[in-house]
């Protein structure tokens, strides 16, 4: 995190704070703790979110709240992200504490899961942002296009989660 522009960090709230906020959910036929092994993968995120091309856990093991990791983006933007929540399977959090690209001032995706007993579970996938600078004043063209980008990434979210799944599942030979 050597050359970086700060983010300012938020927390829980900052859903019901800003306008920017893009909700997906998907029921997935996955156990929570299948979910959050996905969610613990970094290359899995390469599979499923479409801007990102790398994950690096920069903590060591047993994640949770602290917990900080770097992710890189098509476009050459990397995002420093910390963990403020971490319950596995039920829920994780974190936010940018900075950027490679001066344009994000507030970012903040949270994942739920609720484990509906039935051998699937409910995933919401809540994002929020505030940009900075040329980039502030565009977001109300760029709204709708998050929307539908983010809801087609955690279809392939689902499917990849309950293809692991389905291998998790089958019993050794």
């Amino acid at each position: 995190m050597s050359d970086y522009f700060e983010c300012t960090p938020v927390g829980l709230d900052f859903l019901e704070h800003t306008k920017n906020v893009f909700k997906a959910e998907e029921i997935v036929k996955a156990s929570p703790e299948q979910i959050f092994e996905v969610f613990e993968d970094a290359h899995a995120w390469t599979v499923w979110a479409m801007p990102i091309q790398k994950v690096e856990w920069t903590s060591p093991r047993p994640f949770g709240v602290g917990t900080t990791r770097t992710v890189s983006m098509m476009g050459g933007m990397d995002g420093y992200e910390e963990f403020i929540a971490w319950e596995p399977g039920k829920r994780m959090a974190f936010t940018f504490v900075g950027c490679s690209k001066d344009s994000t001032d507030k970012f903040l995706e949270d994942y739920r899961v609720t484990d509906l007993g039935d051998g699937s579970c409910r995933v919401e996938w809540h994002m929020a942002m505030e940009t900075r600078g040329a980039s502030r004043h565009m977001m109300f063209l760029t709204r709708p296009l998050m929307r539908l980008a983010n809801r087609s990434m955690f279809k392939k979210f689902r499917k990849y989660t309950e293809a692991y799944a389905a291998r998790a599942s089958q019993p050794e030979p």
